[in-house]
């Protein structure tokens, strides 16, 4: 019986001089810091993806794609994904890119604009305790244009292709921004908007877009027809611009709560439908 134990005790031993030796390295794809906002008066955690040729030392300059649900247990990671698929060498769909995702604080509050009543939340389906706070698009915008941008062109070689990805509130917000702001960013990814906020008020903004792309996605018109059919109104109003490219994209088979990852795959692919293999 002893011999067996003096067998289990050198085996255990050499198992754990094995492990000791196995060496494990991080995977790293990015960084955060944290950003103090006077505009918002609060700090902001701040999510970057660099490509991986990127080097502080060189003069290269670097497309940015801004994801607004940023956050680590929201979108950041998987739309970085996308982003370094896309951008691998025998690809190429699009340039290499910087990916910055801004992790929420409050985003009912920073991504719907002030309304003069709320009367229109509960005919929408909503409770309008849900909203304890909203109207704030203005300040939110106002960091993205004299905080976050500033920031970005001051620590990290960045140009001025800036694209913006926002999907429900954040496709809001977004769509707010390409009406009302279009000169933040040159590419806007909107999906599944929620353009019901203030009975769809922004579908009555002129479109001032120029040299801009702009895709438009929609899940499953079953689930919530509404937010198709907003979807639809909104492309109907941009596609007929000069100098926009529109594209809208209808998902049957994604729900709200699952489209935005095949739809910012769709949106590079149709946006930038030429690969290395293509070109």
């Amino acid at each position: 019986m002893s011999r067996f134990l003096n067998l289990f005790i050198i085996f255990i031993f050499l198992h754990a001089i094995a492990a000791a030796q196995t060496n494990s390295t991080p995977i790293t794809i990015g960084q955060s810091v944290t950003l103090w906002s006077d505009i918002l008066q609060e700090n902001r955690n701040i999510n970057i993806y660099l490509p991986e040729d990127y080097n502080a030392a060189d003069t290269v300059t670097y497309p940015v794609i801004f994801v607004l649900d940023g956050g680590i247990e929201e979108d950041f990671f998987h739309i970085a994904g996308i982003v370094r698929f896309n951008t691998q060498p025998w690809i190429a769909r699009f340039p290499r890119s910087i990916v910055v995702g801004i992790e929420n604080t409050n985003r009912r509050r920073d991504f719907t604009f002030a309304v003069p009543n709320t009367d229109f939340i509960e005919k929408a389906g909503f409770k309008k305790s849900s909203f304890p706070q909203y109207g704030k698009s203005a300040k939110y915008i106002g960091f993205l244009e004299k905080e976050l941008q500033p920031f970005l062109r001051k620590n990290f070689h960045t140009n001025e292709q800036r694209t913006v990805i926002g999907e429900s509130l954040a496709g809001l917000l977004a769509t707010e921004i390409l009406l009302r702001h279009p000169q933040l960013f040159s590419t806007y990814i909107i999906i599944s908007p929620s353009l019901w906020w203030d009975d769809e008020s922004l579908l009555n903004t002129p479109v001032t877009a120029s040299h801009t792309r702009v895709y438009i996605g929609a899940p499953n018109k079953a689930e919530d027809k509404r937010m198709y059919e907003d979807a639809v109104k909104l492309y109907d109003h941009i596609k007929s611009t000069k100098n926009i490219k529109a594209v809208f994209d209808y998902l049957p088979e994604e729900l709200h709560s699952t489209v935005i990852h095949q739809a910012v795959y769709n949106a590079f692919k149709q946006l930038y439908p030429k690969t290395a293999l293509s070109q």
